[in-house]
């Protein structure tokens, strides 16, 4: 394993080792104005939501690597407390990245990258019409750490758009089409064929990993995400279910197999029950696992 020591490397060495690794990042697309309403547009991928009520979203600026000094998005903040996080999907992807040309002080980037300006409700930056996501918000605090500039953010108005949302009036995540930064010129897309569910552990207890019997913990067919699924049920199955379980096609086509001695045991069963598991059919995987007792 590479050790790197940040101190003892040029602090833009140890950040490309960072932006390769701290990734995906999402994207703030921030809309600013300076004093006399010049309007600035760029995208930043230190970026985050930090709180729920009230809503925060933080995003980090870092000063100009050629001379230290602060970028035009810090410098409207300071004079105009308000700012527009449009949130980047991968039809305005390449448009975003031509805004991040550091064109001069006062140069619309509405204008240069083509991106339309559309009045916000309550505070003076415009949003990014083709934005499927827009919050308005207040500054709470600009904190300086280094070269870093840390703005605190409090969302007080949010406009999602229509085609991101499901029957049930929440976000449809297959209906997004997000894309995220990754290191040197890599990106991420997160649509419907890169995304997939993981159930949450919240109103229930798991088993957890440490009561998965020894010879399946250390299988060598199954695992580390197939062990966290295992071990997120709260109930083994009982011996009747095992044993019904063990009169379908499914196990049948599996004892078979090794009466015949095409395989031994506890392989076929590992190897099915990670199968099941990929497909997060977890009880399932469990009847067939169980059946080697």
């Amino acid at each position: 394993m590479l050790t790197l020591n940040p101190k003892e490397l040029d602090s833009r060495v140890f950040y490309s080792y960072m932006t390769g690794t701290v990734a995906p990042r999402p994207i703030a697309f921030a809309s600013t104005v300076d004093k006399v309403g010049n309007v600035n547009l760029s995208p930043f991928s230190f970026f985050n939501i930090m709180g729920i009520n009230p809503p925060i979203l933080v995003f980090a600026p870092n000063n100009r690597g050629r001379d230290g000094s602060k970028k035009d998005t810090i410098l409207n903040l300071e004079e105009v407390g308000e700012v527009v996080i449009n949130m980047v999907d991968f039809s305005m992807v390449q448009q975003m990245s031509l805004s991040s040309i550091e064109f001069p002080k006062g140069i619309n980037e509405f204008i240069k990258s083509g991106f339309t300006e559309e009045k916000s409700v309550f505070v003076k930056p415009p949003r990014v019409k083709e934005s499927q996501t827009q919050f308005e918000c207040k500054v709470l605090e600009i904190k300086q750490i280094g070269t870093m500039n840390l703005v605190i953010c409090e969302v007080i108005l949010g406009h999602f758009s229509d085609r991101i949302i499901g029957e049930n009036g929440k976000i449809d995540q297959q209906k997004t089409d997000w894309v995220a930064r990754m290191g040197e010129n890599w990106y991420a897309r997160a649509d419907k064929v890169s995304m997939f569910e993981v159930e949450k552990p919240t109103s229930k207890i798991g088993i957890g990993y440490d009561a998965i019997p020894e010879k399946i913990r250390f299988s060598k067919i199954l695992n580390g995400n197939h062990l966290g699924q295992l071990g997120n049920v709260e109930t083994l199955p009982n011996q009747d279910q095992i044993l019904a379980f063990r009169e379908t096609p499914f196990m049948q086509e599996i004892i078979e197999q090794v009466l015949y001695g095409c395989a031994f045991l506890d392989n076929l069963l590992h190897a099915a029950a990670a199968k099941l598991l990929d497909q997060n059919k977890v009880k399932e995987a469990w009847l067939v696992l169980l059946q080697s007792n």
